[in-house]
């Protein structure tokens, strides 16, 4: 892998690292609120908690999983799979929440997958 995809997919995977921070960790916080565009008061459900808490698991299992295919396994397939997951979650997310989902968390993911077979 080129070092235009390692620097890609690493941010692929320190975006999931954060998402997971603000769903796990910071949950019911100002900017959780205002990333997700969803009111505090709706963050403070418990079964809310639960749900972005899981979901927040599950970012940072993503991430984990391309910095270990990235500078473990070394391995561009599983590089490939992980960032085409993020891609088809970002456009499922563009169609049902935000437009810019598609962008914001598919757009580096998209451009890490390209530079795999470019560089």
């Amino acid at each position: 892998m080129g070092i235009i995809t390692i620097i890609f997919a690493t941010l692929v995977a320190l975006e999931h690292f954060y998402i997971m921070y603000l769903e796990t960790f910071q949950t019911t916080s100002k900017k959780t609120a205002q990333t997700f565009n969803i009111h505090r008061d709706v963050l403070k459900d418990k079964n809310i908690q639960t749900l972005f808490k899981n979901q927040g698991v599950y970012n940072g299992a993503i991430g984990l999983g391309i910095l270990y295919g990235l500078f473990v396994a070394q391995s561009a397939e599983i590089v490939a799979l992980l960032l085409v997951f993020v891609i088809v979650v970002a456009v499922y997310g563009s169609l049902t929440s935000s437009k810019s989902i598609i962008i914001k968390q598919g757009g580096p993911a998209i451009l890490a997958f390209i530079s795999l077979f470019i560089f």
